[in-house]
C-alpha cells in the first residue's frame, strides 16, 4: 500500500484519537473510569499502524507523527491506577498472537528445524535403542527409563526426585523450561547459527527419548504425562527459536542499517514473542508439576492435551484479527 493510500485510510482513525487525547490532556485529573470506552481498541490499532509505517518505510515525517502519537496515549493509558492489568490482558490477547502471525515464516523455520529432527531421531531410536546413547549418556537415558517405568512410584520424576512436592517441581520445571526458551532465543546473536543449532539438538533428544521409552513398551505412562504440557511447551521451545532466528537476521542481514542498530531493530521486534513464550512455558511448568503426574486416568489426560492443542491453534490463527490493520 502506497503512503497516500494509507494515510488516506486511517487518517479519520488518527484524527479521532487525537481528539480524544486532547481531551484528556487538558484535564489533569480525571479518573481512570473516564477514559473512552474504545480508545484502548484505538490505541492499539495505531500501534499497528505506526509499527507498518516504519517497516514500509514511510516518510520520517508520518513516522514521527505516529510515534508522536502512540507516547501521548501511551501516557494516558498506562499512567493511570490498574493500568498495568489491561495492558496484561491486551498483550495475551492481541499483541501476542498478531506478531507471531507477523512473523509466521521465522515461526515456520524453527518448526522444521525441530520437528524434521525429532521426526527422524524418534523413528530411529524406535527401530534401533542403541541410538540413544548417541545422543544421551548411559546416566541420562538411565533417569528417563526410571521417570515412565510403568512401576514408578511418581511419574516424570527421578527416585532421588520422587518425594519432593509438587511445588518443589513445579519451581524445578519453571528453571529448566524457561532456561531452554531462553538459551534458543539468545543464541541467535551468533548469526542464527546458535539458534539453529538449539533447535535441532532439542529436536533430536525430544524425538530421540520419545521413540526410545516407545520402543521400551513405556507407552501408557510416557504419552499420557507428555501430552497435558507439551502442546504449550513445544510450541514455546519454537517460538523463541522463531525469535532468535530474528535477531541472527539483523547480524546477518542488516539492510540499510548498521548492525548493532539493525539488532537492536529484530531484538525488539522479538520481545513480544520471547515474552510470550516465557507465560507458555510458565503455563508448561504448571500443568506439569500439578496435572501430568496425577493419577487421572489416561483418556483423561488425552481429552485435555487434545482441548488444549485445539485453543492454541485457534488462539494463534484468529486471537487480535477484531481491530482495523490487523493480520
Amino acid at each position: 500500500m502506497k503512503q497516500a493510500q494509507f494515510e488516506a485510510r486511517y487518517q479519520p482513525l488518527w484524527s479521532r484519537l487525537d481528539e480524544q487525547l486532547k481531551q484528556l490532556e487538558s484535564f489533569r485529573f480525571r479518573h481512570r473510569a473516564e477514559l473512552p470506552a474504545d480508545l484502548p481498541q484505538l490505541y492499539r490499532q495505531l500501534c499497528n499502524h505506526y509499527a507498518l509505517s516504519q517497516s514500509r518505510r514511510y516518510s520520517p515525517q508520518l513516522v514521527e507523527a505516529l510515534h508522536h502519537l502512540v507516547l501521548r496515549g501511551h501516557q494516558q493509558l498506562y499512567r493511570r491506577r490498574g493500568a498495568w492489568l489491561w495492558r496484561f490482558l491486551s498483550f495475551i490477547s492481541c499483541d501476542f498472537p498478531r506478531s507471531l502471525r507477523l512473523n509466521r515464516g521465522y515461526f515456520a523455520v524453527a518448526l522444521v528445524l525441530f520437528l524434521l529432527p525429532a521426526l527422524l531421531a524418534g523413528g530411529y531410536c524406535l527401530h534401533d535403542d542403541s541410538f540413544i546413547y548417541s545422543l544421551m549418556s548411559e546416566a541420562e537415558v538411565t533417569k528417563m527409563e526410571q521417570m515412565y517405568r510403568p512401576d514408578t512410584a511418581r511419574l516424570g520424576r527421578t527416585l532421588e526426585r520422587s518425594a519432593d512436592s509438587d511445588f518443589a517441581m513445579f519451581g524445578f520445571y519453571i528453571y529448566n523450561n524457561i532456561g531452554i526458551g531462553f538459551r534458543t532465543f539468545a543464541m541467535g546473536i551468533l548469526a542464527g547459527v546458535g539458534t539453529v543449532l538449539t533447535l535441532f539438538y532439542n529436536g533430536l533428544v525430544i524425538g530421540g527419548v520419545a521413540g526410545y521409552l516407545t520402543g521400551l513398551g513405556y507407552s501408557e505412562t510416557f504419552w499420557p504425562f507428555v501430552s497435558g504440557h507439551s502442546s504449550l511447551e513445544l510450541t514455546a521451545i519454537v517460538i523463541s527459536g522463531a525469535a532468535g532466528l530474528m535477531v541472527g537476521r539483523g547480524v546477518l542481514c542488516p539492510g540499510r542499517y548498521r548492525r548493532l542498530d539493525a539488532i537492536k531493530r529484530q531484538a525488539g521486534r522479538a520481545v513480544p514473542l520471547i515474552m510470550g513464550a516465557g507465560l507458555m512455558l510458565l503455563a508448561a511448568a504448571f500443568i506439569e508439576a500439578f496435572w501430568s503426574a496425577s493419577q487421572m486416568p489416561n483418556v483423561v489426560k488425552y481429552t485435555v492435551s487434545a482441548i488444549l492443542w485445539f485453543s492454541m491453534i485457534v488462539y494463534f490463527v484468529y486471537a487480535g484479527r477484531g481491530t482495523s490493520g490487523t493480520r
